[in-house]
């Protein structure tokens, strides 16, 4: 059990300080973001609102508030885990592990945390 409770509580922070790291220049590394999502194929629209779903997404996981806002924060997070892995993958500009890294940081919160904090 305090293995389970280690593994949440270190793989949750850093989920939190890879989503913070994006939100981060998302907002302040902008033009450099514009430059990649425009790369990558995506609208430019897509940076703010997924900067502010990222900050609620760790409100959601962190406040635990409701399981089910939980849920939704986790399969969110998961998706765009997912999907900057196979973007990154695609371009080939050898970004793709650090998505894959933050996926496995977002299935072992999500495991371990359905023990540590029901």
């Amino acid at each position: 059990m305090k293995l389970r409770s280690i593994a949440f509580w270190l793989s949750t922070s850093l989920l939190t300080l890879m989503m913070c790291f994006s939100v981060y220049n998302y907002f302040f590394n902008n033009e450099a973001i514009v430059g990649f999502f425009q790369n990558m194929g995506y609208p430019v629209y897509l940076i703010y609102p997924l900067a502010i779903a990222k900050i609620l997404g760790l409100v959601a996981i962190w406040g635990n508030f409701s399981k089910w806002l939980k849920e939704w924060a986790y399969a969110g997070f998961f998706f765009n885990t997912v999907l900057a892995f196979f973007a990154h993958y695609m371009i080939s500009d050898g970004q793709h592990m650090g998505a894959a890294l933050a996926c496995v940081f977002v299935l072992t919160s999500y495991f371990t945390g359905k023990t540590v904090r029901p």
